[in-house]
């Protein structure tokens, strides 16, 4: 097992931020160490314990190109939209564009998806669906910081779902939830991130 960073589980749990311009491009990831992430990972739950999840990792240049297209054919109309011109949102934008383009050659690529059958999703809620995978995801992420890794929770490229399930051979009835690119980050200084306060989105035995 790879040493972990000396982090108490709150200091893991507010320091694990979306890492864009301090992915480290140049620095190989290990298979071995993505497997020992999602190992920790499968202990997340899942409705029924049906752990219907699947894992698809990419570290193929052409693959990950392919992906990295559908990306930024989703990105371009959604960076334009932004309207936010603070300077939070500038920074955001900044580090999203960042990623966009260089996509392809973060060190691995990390597609959470989940089985759904020939049904497919429901057309209701879908908290059943998205809650028996994102919380995996989740821990993926924070089992990657605690192993020095960085990872970004994105979804754009769902946009082109079907393209990159045909260029990965994702058969049909698995859907895709999230896209994580995966690598070492530069720099040590993650901190917890600015929040709204607890009081305004909390509410107590009613709204």
């Amino acid at each position: 097992m790879s040493e972990l960073l000396p982090l108490d589980p709150d200091q893991l749990l507010t320091t694990t931020r979306s890492v864009r311009k301090r992915l480290d491009l140049t620095r190989p990831v290990p298979l071995e160490l993505i497997r020992e992430a999602l190992k920790v990972a499968l202990q997340a739950p899942s409705g029924s314990n049906s752990q219907t999840w699947h894992w698809i990792v990419v570290d193929d240049p052409e693959k990950k190109r392919g992906i990295a297209q559908a990306y930024r054919k989703a990105f371009e109309p959604y960076i334009a939209a932004q309207k936010r011109t603070d300077a939070t949102g500038e920074r955001v934008a900044s580090s999203a564009t960042y990623l966009a383009e260089v996509l392809e050659t973060v060190p691995v690529l990390v597609i959470g998806a989940i089985y759904v059958g020939r049904q497919g999703l429901p057309a209701g809620n879908q908290a059943g669906v998205w809650g028996s995978l994102l919380p995996a995801a989740w821990s993926l992420q924070l089992a990657l910081r605690a192993r020095g890794l960085g990872s970004a929770w994105t979804t754009l490229h769902l946009q082109y779902e079907s393209e990159v399930a045909e260029l990965l051979g994702i058969p049909d009835g698995v859907v895709q939830g999230v896209l994580l690119p995966v690598a070492y980050y530069t720099g040590t200084g993650f901190q917890p991130a600015p929040r709204r306060p607890l009081d305004d989105v909390l509410h107590v035995n009613g709204w």
